[in-house]
């Protein structure tokens, strides 16, 4: 993680999103939840999926050529009130806060990304410290799964990026930052979420999980890739 010194300053004002109103390398493979992961290749940029399928940071760490892809929405999933930041290949910036849950959240999830151009979603899965799942893990990919087939609808990805440790990154580094404590309180989900986005960008996408749809046809659909406007 960048030190305090190489790190960006404060990004703009802050908001939180309430459903009430808006007010103002190691190299491992990238998995996919529904099948069995091979074994790790010797070539890191050998790939076992599908390249459409690929995470953004990963498809343009195997070919920096390619320009395409979207932003990357960085989730911090929580009971009552859930992160987001927002990046796209570089250093990541905090977006909002939203206090919202179930098919609230989801639907505002997906207003967002149509907003800022995003096409995948990074959402941080909680682990302990030596990388098991927790109860709270099962809750995130509960959650992910179906996000996921509404997501897949619109040619979006929704990816599982390992979190554990960043909410301590977050706070260090809005008192790095010199934020007051009661300052910190109601950004540190956003802050959390740009922690799993900073994290995703720095190993390039790889131990990343897609979070694959079992339908076929929205497995099709984000083969296709996002939707295109014509007229733009």
């Amino acid at each position: 993680m960048p030190t305090a010194a190489a790190r960006p300053p404060v990004p703009p004002p802050f908001r939180i999103f309430s459903s009430y109103k808006i007010s103002p390398h190691v190299h491992s493979k990238l998995r996919v939840r529904f099948g069995k992961p091979s074994a790790p290749s010797s070539d890191s940029k050998k790939v076992d999926m599908p390249v459409e399928f690929l995470p953004n940071a990963r498809r343009r760490k195997i070919d920096p050529t390619w320009h395409g892809g979207g932003f990357s929405l960085g989730v911090d999933l929580g009971s009552s009130r859930t992160g987001l930041a927002l990046g796209k290949g570089y250093t990541p910036r905090p977006l909002a806060v939203l206090e919202l849950s179930g098919q609230k959240l989801e639907l505002r999830l997906l207003e967002i990304a149509e907003k800022a151009e995003v096409d995948e979603f990074i959402v941080g899965i909680p682990k302990s410290y030596d990388g098991k799942e927790t109860v709270q893990s099962n809750k995130v990919r509960s959650i992910a799964g179906r996000f996921a087939a509404k997501a897949a609808e619109r040619g979006w990805r929704v990816y599982l990026q390992d979190e554990h440790g960043t909410t301590v990154d977050a706070l260090d580094y809005m008192i790095d930052m010199g934020l007051k404590k009661s300052t910190r309180r109601g950004k540190v989900d956003a802050y959390s979420a740009m922690m799993v986005l900073e994290r995703y960008f720095s190993i390039s996408g790889l131990g990343t999980e897609l979070v694959l749809p079992k339908q076929l046809e929205l497995q099709e659909r984000l083969r296709r890739g996002p939707y295109r406007d014509l007229d733009f």
